[in-house]
């Protein structure tokens, strides 16, 4: 079941007992002899449908709505500060991307809140400041990398509205694991690789339980739970909640 989940393969199995207990199962039969699917996710089939029409219409109505802020952001942060509006380049020029479904990597988009040419330096000088040392994540304590503008717009998750445009190119979702750097997943456990078996998202529940302050471990724990009982009534539930702490604002 394990090489199953690490390379996101179907597990089927011919039970010697029929009562087998497990949320997710399909049963079908080859002659007489009954065949149990273990689904790692609901989200196959019509699941998938239906998370996908949610995703585009979310998009597209976060888009219209949140218009005024895109612009209003982006030219704060050209007058704030020289460089691109987006943060779409590493410090050596090559785009940057997040590792989505099935390990596959993506072009990643998002506001800009850091000084140019700065993000190398999480693994360089500013190293011995990163707070989440028990895994592959990095977080900078009082990063003195952002900006002014880029300092107010991660405390409401401004910066991460573009994202809105890979949810409608279908790359990410609106709901799910968040999507992390390809030196990060480089370093995850077999167990941890679980997570990419679903598009990642743009909020999730970690998320909305504490962000920053939770464990890696704890994130990925939470994150298996949204995949193996997914539905759409939790995918609203998680969007109306993130939009509660946005409006509090998240603690950096």
């Amino acid at each position: 079941m394990e090489i199953c989940d690490l390379n996101h393969v179907s597990y089927k199995f011919v039970p010697d007992l029929l009562e087998v207990r497990r949320t997710n199962i399909s049963i079908e039969e080859v002659g007489a002899i009954p065949i149990i699917s273990l689904k790692s996710t609901p989200l196959d089939g019509w699941g998938k449908v239906i998370k996908r029409i949610l995703d585009i219409t979310g998009a597209v109505i976060g888009i219209i709505l949140f218009s005024p802020i895109l612009i209003i952001t982006a030219m704060a942060i050209k007058l704030d500060s020289k460089g691109p509006i987006l943060f779409t380049k590493l410090d050596n020029e090559t785009p940057v991307k997040r590792v989505g479904q099935f390990g596959k990597l993506f072009n990643f988009y998002k506001f800009r809140s850091m000084k140019p040419n700065t993000d190398g330096m999480r693994y360089t000088k500013l190293s011995g400041l990163n707070m989440r040392t028990e895994g592959p994540l990095v977080k900078i304590t009082n990063d003195p990398r952002i900006t002014r503008v880029g300092k107010f717009i991660r405390k409401y998750s401004i910066d991460e509205l573009p994202q809105l445009w890979n949810v409608l190119i279908g790359n990410m979702s609106l709901v799910g694991p968040r999507p992390h750097l390809p030196e990060e997943v480089n370093k995850y456990e077999k167990k941890h690789r679980f997570v990419l078996t679903i598009k990642p998202g743009m909020t999730g529940i970690p998320q909305t339980s504490g962000r920053s302050e939770l464990t890696f471990e704890d994130e990925v724990k939470m994150d298996r739970y949204y995949i193996e009982n997914w539905s759409l009534w939790l995918d609203i539930k998680i969007i109306f909640k993130t939009l509660g702490v946005i409006l509090k604002g998240y603690k950096e």
